[in-house]
């Protein structure tokens, strides 16, 4: 997109409208509202779903300007539909850390905003070379009522790279708020990879991390991009295989979320084929929790402490929640709490300082790659790097 100020950036939303703005009108809770959801298609008329006023206004938008039609092109993402783009969209906001990695690895400018910066982990760059974000200018959307409607106006954004059913079921928003941020803003794309464990999306379809990536990378026109850094992960699987061990030998691990130094209470995670374990899927650990009683938080928000963690007893005790702390301060702290505690020091796993950093939440193609990297060499003694880091750099900064 043209970086011509604010008149070209309402200009853009009105030729969204043309094309695009019976997306959200066509039903957005029923799952995909037009196209199969894999292909990008470049055109010069308006998408299969309009309405008889789109249709109009499409009809001469045509004839006044073909050439600008022409460079129209279209993404479909389950469960917003396609969504038509008359220039590549500059400002843009990403619901999370996943999303805004993706646009690291693509090398394009930081998002304006995110539902909670916290828990987009930049540091994770630090293992890049001539790779960094500065966190200062990303705004936190999401507060104490879910995400406020008003803000979006502030932004102005040229896409919202979202799930509008995470808003309409986490963030207290209306179908009708969806259309009118969609029509007097923005379009949003977007679907909730991270986790299979919310129930409102079991009735439209989910996306591996590099399925959503690649949809990503058609938005913002730079497949090539994308191209290059499916081609790392791929030489990255293929050094990864022969480092995890066999089905008898691989270790047992509980996921859990806690914040804080001295963590008493837990949020249980159950391994499933979300993005944010797509690390411990690759590195095939095994789950736990998984044929216990334990119920995974999504199912029911609910929590354990030290004594069911005691009866479960897994080798492996992986925690979220915190990743803003090193290696070093994690053992200083977390563990050295667990080790001294009185029901925590008989776990298997702090006996065996088998106590790690789960991993972020929400992983992109860059973290992917670093965390998988670091349980690699934690779990199973990986002795070096499985990926490229200059290629990961090179890719990023556009040199192909």
């Amino acid at each position: 997109m043209a970086n011509d100020g604010q008149s070209g950036r309402e200009s853009t939303r009105r030729e969204y409208l043309q094309y695009g703005g019976a997306v959200i009108a066509g039903g957005l809770l029923a799952g995909c509202t037009g196209g199969s959801g894999s292909e990008t298609t470049t055109t010069a008329s308006e998408p299969e779903t309009t309405t008889a006023a789109t249709t109009e206004a499409a009809t001469e938008t045509e004839t006044e300007t073909t050439t600008e039609a022409a460079e129209s092109y279209s993404v479909s993402i389950e469960p917003v539909g396609e969504v038509t783009f008359d220039s590549v969209p500059e400002a843009w906001i990403a619901n999370n850390g996943s999303w805004a990695d993706m646009g690291v690895a693509l090398g394009l400018d930081t998002p304006m905003g995110v539902w909670l910066p916290g828990r987009y982990h930049t540091q994770y760059y630090d293992e890049i070379p001539d790779v960094s974000v500065d966190k200062s200018s990303i705004r936190q959307l999401w507060g104490d009522s879910g995400v406020g409607k008003e803000q979006f106006y502030e932004l102005n954004a040229d896409v919202h790279i979202a799930d509008p059913n995470f808003l309409l079921n986490r963030g207290q928003w209306s179908e009708a708020d969806i259309e009118e941020i969609s029509t007097q803003v923005g379009p949003f794309f977007g679907n909730s990879i991270f986790s299979r464990g919310y129930a409102w999306h079991e009735d439209y379809r989910y996306y591996t991390l590099y399925e959503a990536f690649e949809k990503f990378a058609q938005v913002f026109q730079r497949e090539d991009r994308f191209e290059a850094f499916e081609q790392v992960h791929e030489e990255f699987q293929s050094n990864l295989a022969p480092v995890v061990p066999a089905q008898g030998e691989r270790p047992s691990a509980a996921v859990v979320w806690a914040g804080g130094d001295e963590p008493e209470e837990f949020y249980p995670y159950v391994i499933d084929e979300g993005t944010s374990f797509k690390h411990l899927n690759d590195l095939k650990v095994n789950d736990a929790l998984a044929t216990t009683e334990v119920r995974d938080f999504y199912s029911n928000r609910g929590a354990v402490d030290f004594e069911t963690l005691l009866e479960v007893d897994p080798e492996v005790l992986l925690v979220r929640g915190q990743e803003a702390k090193t290696r070093e301060e994690f053992q200083n702290t977390v563990v050295s709490f667990m080790e001294n505690h009185e029901v925590a020091g008989e776990l298997t796993a702090v006996q065996n300082g088998d106590v790690y950093r789960a991993g972020a939440l929400y992983q992109g193609p860059i973290t992917n790659l670093v965390v998988t990297d670091r349980l690699a060499r934690t779990l199973y003694d990986a002795d070096e790097r499985l990926f490229d880091a200059q290629r990961v750099a090179d890719i990023a900064n556009g040199n192909l």
